[in-house]
């Protein structure tokens, strides 16, 4: 007898078809399973045999060659429990196979019977819902499910209901009928830029930031608010679309990190520690694993204290700030996970932070400060379009001697229509553009471009950042409602492009 049950593998942000055969033959009982299986997959026999027969069902006394196709490719985890079990079922008659077709199954067993949720449920609903298949999951992963539109998700709790909907005694729930109303917007509790005083410069190079999708460097003193500037962009860039938060929530779900459906659409902010090696900024391990670059996809990386992160660690960052995805090459698997995040960095002038301070506190020798800012590469610098100092407010700042600033839905505001116009004349954000669109989008007149060129000559720029004050330059004309870059906004990209020179 031979039953083909029809899965999904786990490969990056990938769910590949994974065909379960299960053949049962004459000779000893035993279970065989090839095809490639991880020590989680092979040690399935046993946990599928006691969840055959505490669900009651007799489990076959035969040989059981179990096939997981295609045979080249790894499968780990214990995501194929419930379709060897269903396939070792239909095999001995148990269940009926006609109603396996047009199915897809995910679920690891307990001894018991019962599903347990695993991890990497939201890539595999995205490929059914283009095959138009059913696809069957634990009820603990209705949530992640349930977010997607087009698509039948049923979610069962134990191998018993799986078996009860097949046989047509009941039917199983669908996962969006458990979901709440997901939001369109993005939630009232996120920080306030209102809550920001004084800082009118690094406000404005946060609005640009927001405004084209570009990188930017904060440097200042201790206390002087680059914290919470940073912590501030996600609540005035546009909430993502349906795709952007789809793609987003597929990370985390392969990452095994809970999927808020209050919070789908808002763009995710991650902020790890300056300790973190490599892997856990970039992704890596033996079965490769998303890192923090590829969590804040569609959002914000923030780094703190920039210099005090390894430089091995930060040359990591340069090629994902380019292409917008990590690769991850081990000997046996590769995987490709997506990484289009924005980067905002912070970091102290000098070892003590306070070069430059009036109060003349900064000890630190020349040789000392120049060490500390090597800790940064120039390739790195490169990639960063906007350099902004945040100098320490005055006192009477602080006490509230001023208003407060705009609040971030009055910036958001102005920060969606600036994008708004950017998509309509290519298509992507100015931070985005290449150098052909750079060209096209970015024109300058003569007496500007003469003035773009002796910029770029004192200050002893690169050909990237040549480019990327163009895109700054571009942003900063959409954010004026203006159809071409004038000398102002020419003049205030650079502006903030000369912190790089200096340091």
């Amino acid at each position: 007898m031979l039953a083909v049950i029809h899965s999904r593998a786990q490969v990056g942000v990938a769910a590949p078809r994974v065909d379960v055969e299960v053949h049962l033959s004459g000779g000893l009982p035993s279970i065989s399973i090839v095809g490639l299986p991880e020590a989680a997959v092979r040690e399935s026999r046993d946990r599928v045999r006691a969840a055959i027969l505490n669900a009651h069902f007799e489990f076959p006394q035969r040989r059981a060659t179990i096939n997981l196709a295609p045979a080249d490719l790894p499968k780990d985890g214990g995501r194929f429990d419930l379709p060897i079990a269903l396939g070792i079922l239909a095999a001995s008659g148990q269940v009926p196979s006609k109603a396996l077709a047009g199915h897809e199954f995910l679920g690891e067993l307990a001894l018991s019977g019962e599903l347990r949720r695993v991890v990497g449920v939201l890539p595999a609903v995205l490929k059914a819902r283009r095959r138009s298949r059913v696809l069957v999951v634990p009820e603990g992963n209705a949530a992640e499910a349930g977010l997607v539109a087009g698509v039948e998700v049923r979610t069962a709790r134990s191998l018993l209901e799986v078996c009860a909907h097949l046989r047509g005694a009941t039917r199983l729930p669908l996962a969006a009928d458990a979901m709440v109303a997901v939001p369109t917007a993005e939630s009232s509790d996120r920080p306030d830029l209102a809550e920001v005083r004084g800082q009118p410069q690094a406000r404005r190079a946060l609005e640009i930031a927001a405004a084209g999708a570009h990188n930017l460097l904060m440097a200042g003193p201790p206390g002087t608010g680059k914290t919470m500037l940073a912590t501030r962009l996600a609540g005035i860039l546009p909430p993502m679309d349906e795709d952007e938060a789809l793609e987003s929530a597929a990370v985390r779900s392969v990452a095994g990190l809970p999927v808020d459906a209050a919070r789908f659409r808002e763009r995710p902010t991650r902020a790890p520690h300056h300790s973190a090696s490599a892997a856990a900024l970039i992704g890596g391990g033996s079965i490769p694993r998303p890192g923090e670059v590829s969590l804040a996809h569609r959002g914000v990386l923030f780094l703190d204290e920039l210099p005090e992160f390894d430089r091995h660690v930060l040359e990591n960052l340069r090629e994902p700030l380019e292409s917008g995805r990590v690769l991850i090459s081990r000997a046996a698997r590769q995987a490709e996970f997506p990484a289009r995040f924005q980067l905002v960095a912070a970091m102290n002038p000098c070892p003590c932070g306070h070069l430059g301070d009036p109060s003349g506190r900064c000890r630190c020798t020349p040789d000392a400060v120049a060490r500390y800012g090597a800790r940064i590469s120039g390739p790195l610098l490169d990639r960063i379009d906007l350099h902004v100092t945040v100098p320490r407010p005055p006192q009477s700042t602080l006490r509230g001697g001023e208003p407060p600033g705009e609040s971030s839905a009055s910036v958001r505001a102005r920060v969606v229509e600036a994008r708004d116009r950017a998509l309509a004349r290519a298509g992507k954000s100015n931070g985005l553009l290449g150098p052909r669109e750079v060209d096209r989008d970015c024109a300058l007149r003569d007496a500007d471009a003469a003035l773009l060129e002796r910029a770029v000559e004192r200050l002893g720029l690169s050909a990237r950042a040549f480019h990327r004050i163009l895109r700054v330059a571009r942003t900063i004309a959409d954010l004026s409602a203006s159809a071409r870059i004038e000398t102002p906004h020419l003049a205030e990209a650079i502006a903030l492009r000369r912190r790089e020179s200096a340091s």
